[in-house]
């Protein structure tokens, strides 16, 4: 059992907070088109492509895939032309999040309210861009949705993309709690990973995309938030094995 209580919930962004990859895959196919590429990503390709974290890396190993290649040398992220995709990827998502396409899972605004009510600290721990978070938590939050969060741990500052337990390390740290003082959540296999290498236990909300992932490790896997409550968490957490 755990012997620290919790002070912190840490949340991944993409698939927690709100089942965003439908609009991330619409905007991929947007930019190819905005590019004049003849690519398209339909469902069961993105779901693959999804093994990869980070939208330039997702590009990257596309095209190594299109040249028969397992996988991209890392410096293929910074090409110009991943670079430039990536852009207009990103500018076509925040439109989509912005006319309120995209909207929080059940149970999560009431979690996060609930919890500053209940004096728990959180934190955001994501290796998507701040502008998707910013565009996504605007919509749905409100412009000042910052204020809710103590840490804001993300792709540019933590550059080693999910399974890395950089973001999480980095969280931690800037929430000057330890790991077992918090309590992570993922949709992803990729996501636990990082998270339990980091020592959090980890509560999984699998979606469509990632429902058939391996989440061994994980402390619970629940449909969403919808029935879960702050007591419920306090309870999860304590029954959580203490860390190695």
């Amino acid at each position: 059992m755990t012997s620290s209580r919790l002070r912190a919930l840490v949340f991944d962004v993409d698939g927690t907070l709100a089942d965003t990859e439908s609009a991330h895959r619409a905007a991929f196919n947007e930019a190819f088109v905005q590019a004049g590429l003849d690519w398209h990503w339909d469902e069961p390709l993105y779901m693959s492509l999804l093994e990869v974290t980070g939208g330039k890396e997702r590009i990257a190993h596309f095209r190594a895939m299109q040249r028969g290649m397992q996988a991209a040398p890392p410096e293929w992220a910074k090409d110009p032309l991943v670079l430039k995709l990536h852009a207009l990827k990103t500018e076509a998502y925040d439109r989509q999040v912005r006319a309120g396409n995209v909207t929080l899972r059940p149970g999560i605004q009431a979690i996060i309210e609930s919890a500053l009510t209940n004096g728990l600290r959180l934190a955001i721990a994501t290796t998507t861009t701040p502008i998707n978070v910013d565009a996504l938590l605007s919509a749905n939050i409100g412009p000042d949705w910052a204020s809710r969060f103590d840490v804001f741990e993300n792709g540019d500052t933590a550059p080693n993309k999910k399974p890395h337990p950089q973001v999480y390390l980095q969280a931690i740290q800037r929430l000057q709690m330890n790991a077992s003082e918090c309590l992570a959540f993922e949709d992803s296999r990729n996501g636990l990973l990082a998270a339990t290498a980091a020592g959090l236990a980890t509560i999984i909300t699998p979606t469509g995309f990632t429902a058939h992932h391996d989440f061994s490790g994980a402390l619970r896997v629940l449909p969403d938030l919808g029935n879960t409550r702050i007591a419920d968490l306090r309870h999860c957490h304590e029954s959580a094995p203490l860390a190695a």
